[in-house]
């Protein structure tokens, strides 16, 4: 499976992005809309300080009809009570009145600083006019959505006659246990909600149920999948292989753009006892401070891989049976270090990936997780994103 050179939106989406005046410089506010009514379906962030347009969002979903998302960066409109409720909802009429479509089909989304205020009237005003500014290219909607980010994602690549589009963003609070920071997916295959929902569910929990890049669930994580038919049907298991591998590639793209992240970091645990005690030590390992500085510093460093596995305390361990290899040089076995290749090794951590391999031997069941190194870039960037 490839990805498309140059993303594309696929038939009959566009997307468009402006300056509404939240930001002093860059796009602010975006919009992506299908020319027809597409099937839709979505997943929303678990954490109990859901921002007014996830409210919201959980009620427009349940029609499984969408034709339009409008977004907005800098401001994320949690925590604001009913006027930030009513806020999100004039967002979503101030794009159904520009475009002469069903306010019940728009879905809306806000990204940045909790806590503060919606400028609404910049938003309504920002959204006068923006269908001038409608493009093929997904690109430019994600300018608008990004808030940390350090560059814009959008990715795309072909099923059958069908494209199936992504577009992203998010580089902190990232743990979402649901789907992922702000995701949009777009398609021009022909596939009923039901079939959406059940493919989304399924892609999300390998591939954004397993990134994390500093343990924090966000209160406005939103992925949304939008498929309006103009390219016909599509064999439903190619697409959901096809939604699969994006959704990894994009979780990937994610990682590797975490706050201050230098390298990708991932963790696959093997013949774990069960599923559920493999992605916990999965994400044990990505989690770790240390292991995160490992990473950073290119240190080969197996006593902290051996720690993370250690503290799994309601999990199968079994230190006479563990094995763990790091970027593909076996580094533990038979409860002692192996006489491995330390130089060799640094050169290898000091790439831009890192990545820690851990047998079990309890069980036979396996997970991957995605994460990034942590350093002081991380520590700059969050330690004063209120005021910037």
């Amino acid at each position: 499976m490839n990805l498309h050179k140059t993303p594309v939106m696929p038939v009959g989406f566009q997307c468009a992005s402006v300056n509404c005046g939240l930001k002093d410089k860059g796009t602010d506010l975006s919009l992506f809309i299908s020319d027809v009514t597409a099937n839709a379906a979505a997943v929303f962030t678990q954490n109990q300080f859901p921002g007014a347009p996830v409210i919201l969002g959980r009620e427009i979903i349940k029609k499984g009809k969408l034709r339009g998302i409008v977004v907005n960066s800098k401001v994320s409109n949690v925590g604001t009570g009913e006027q930030g409720v009513e806020n999100a909802r004039k967002m979503g009429l101030a794009l159904a009145r520009e475009f002469s479509i069903d306010p019940g089909e728009v879905l809306m989304s806000s990204t940045g600083v909790i806590a503060k205020p919606l400028p609404i009237e910049k938003i309504e005003k920002g959204i006068i006019g923006i269908g001038k500014h409608l493009s093929s290219d997904p690109l430019v909607g994600a300018q608008g959505i990004m808030t940390t980010d350090s560059y814009p994602k959008a990715l795309s690549l072909s099923v059958g006659n069908a494209t199936l589009t992504m577009v992203a963003k998010g580089s902190g609070m990232i743990e979402p246990n649901m789907a992922t920071m702000l995701v949009y997916i777009f398609t021009d295959a022909d596939l009923d909600s039901k079939t959406l929902d059940t493919c989304l569910r399924t892609a999300v929990d390998t591939s954004f149920n397993m990134l994390s890049v500093d343990t924090d669930t966000s209160t406005s994580d939103t992925c949304v999948i939008l498929a309006n038919g103009h390219k016909g049907s599509v064999d439903k298991t190619a697409f959901s292989k096809a939604l699969d591998f994006a959704c990894i590639e994009m979780t990937q793209m994610l990682a590797r753009d975490g706050e201050g992240a230098t390298k990708l970091l991932t963790a696959e645990v093997n013949n774990a006892f069960s599923r559920n005690e493999a992605r916990f030590m999965a994400k044990a390992l990505i989690n770790s401070p240390l292991i995160k500085t490992m990473a950073f510093g290119a240190d080969p460093n197996i006593g902290r891989i051996l720690m993370a596995l250690g503290k799994c305390f309601d999990c199968h361990v079994e230190p006479p049976k563990i094995e763990v290899s790091i970027n593909g040089t076996l580094v533990y076995k038979d409860q002692m270090r192996v006489d491995f290749d330390e130089k060799k090794v640094r050169l290898l951590l000091s790439g831009d990936r890192v990545a820690i391999s851990v047998n079990l031997n309890a069980g036979h069941d396996m997970a991957m997780a995605y994460g990034c190194d942590l350093t002081q870039g991380y520590i700059e960037e969050n330690a004063s994103y209120y005021s910037s």
